[in-house]
């Protein structure tokens, strides 16, 4: 008995040390964990004050420069149109390039190499000149908006990819399409929509929607997290939806009520959550929620309630503001670009060639306007961020 006793406490005196020494290495192991998690949300806040010291030391053209997305000329050999001394007046020759660059189909070349040729002209003629080179962007929605097709880089509406594949299918899919755009050199996709379909927007979006919420929001998630995985920034678009008035041509107007408005734009509350780099707004205006302005010019629909209430911090795109849906209706590109960063969008997509008139009004307002400078480098700083995290610049 006695023996069984003390075998007993050495037993126990063996397990209570053995159980010591493992809350030892646990609570070490758990402290150094703790520091390195320290350590790395410490360099992430050092990377990110240098990016914004980068950003706010650039001369006040540079920023408002980084806030266009504008069309180029040709598809050989990238060259600027202007300078600029278009912007501020002075006798400055240095060139102007837009932070970003859209192409259409006219800009796509004959062959895969020529158009590799022509995309890596563009940051050669940065370099050249010691000027931030830009994103490439290209609208390969599918069906007839495929910008590539000339490069026999083919892909089905989307329509048609809810119809006919599964959803692992679609992501395969899209998933080869970001590898063959970023092979050429591209940055980003104006893709996908992801409005939903009903018999009110049927005719103007003619297949490029998924169809109803749920293939909207599985297809559309799908085809974000595709080209978001393989390094091609995403645009999701146009919210909060259009009608059957084309806005090339004509002002739609969502006369939907405040419910049924609601539910209609649900799939870009669904699909914002899987982060898409941007969002697309529409040039509709809404009689339910702000019937002042078209929705890409409204602070209500870009900073109440894609900033403050889906709390997106991706950048915004205005819809192109040379379309007649804001030029015939009181809101020439000037004027509708300084309501555009008011409003809270970082970036003005200008379907012209020459985005220097437009950027000379901005450069007046913002030394002139405090708040507006001010908004100018909060647009900027997005701008900023994702060129470092795409690799576009680096900043050290």
């Amino acid at each position: 008995m006695k023996l069984k006793v003390i075998f007993i406490l050495i037993f126990a005196s063996i397990l209570i040390s053995c159980t010591d020494k493992q809350t030892k290495k646990e609570i070490k192991n758990h402290q150094i964990q703790s520091d390195f998690n320290k350590y790395i949300l410490e360099e992430k806040n050092r990377h990110e004050e240098k990016i914004k010291e980068f950003a706010l030391n650039l001369s006040l053209e540079e920023k408002i420069a980084q806030l266009f997305i504008e069309n180029l000329e040709g598809n050989k050999a990238f060259k600027s149109y202007e300078t600029v001394s278009v912007m501020n007046g002075s006798d400055d020759k240095t060139p102007l390039v837009a932070g970003g660059y859209l192409f259409f189909s006219y800009n796509i070349a004959d062959s895969l190499e020529e158009q590799k040729k022509f995309n890596q002209s563009i940051a050669d003629y940065c370099e050249k000149y010691n000027i931030i080179p830009p994103y490439l962007a290209v609208d390969q929605e599918g069906g007839w908006v495929t910008r590539l097709k000339k490069l026999k880089i083919d892909l089905p509406s989307n329509q048609e990819v809810a119809q006919s594949k599964s959803i692992s299918q679609a992501y395969l899919l899209y998933e080869d399409q970001a590898k063959k755009m970023k092979e050429l050199g591209f940055h980003m996709n104006l893709a996908p929509v992801i409005e939903i379909c009903t018999k009110d927007n049927e005719a103007f979006l003619d297949g490029r929607s998924f169809g109803d919420f749920n293939s909207v929001l599985n297809y559309g998630r799908a085809c974000v997290n595709a080209y978001e995985n393989n390094q091609i920034a995403t645009v999701v678009k146009h919210f909060p939806g259009n009608t059957n008035t084309d806005p090339h041509t004509g002002l739609p107007e969502i006369e939907l009520s405040g419910s049924d408005l609601k539910d209609s734009i649900r799939s870009f509350e669904e699909v914002l959550k899987y982060n898409p780099t941007a969002i697309l707004m529409s040039h509709a205006r809404t009689s339910a929620i702000d019937k002042d302005y078209p929705a890409c010019l409204s602070k209500v629909w870009v900073t109440d309630i894609l900033r403050n209430t889906y709390n997106y911090q991706g950048l915004i795109f205005s819809d192109d503001i040379f379309m007649g849906a804001l030029a015939n209706n009181g809101y020439p590109p000037e004027k509708a670009a300084v309501l555009a960063i008011n409003a809270g969008v970082d970036c003005i997509m200008i379907s012209e060639k020459r985005f220097g008139s437009a950027a000379a009004v901005l450069y007046k307002k913002a030394l002139e306007d405090p708040e507006f400078a001010e908004k100018i480098d909060q647009a900027l700083l997005r701008v900023i961020k994702y060129k470092e995290k795409a690799g576009i610049i680096k900043v050290d």
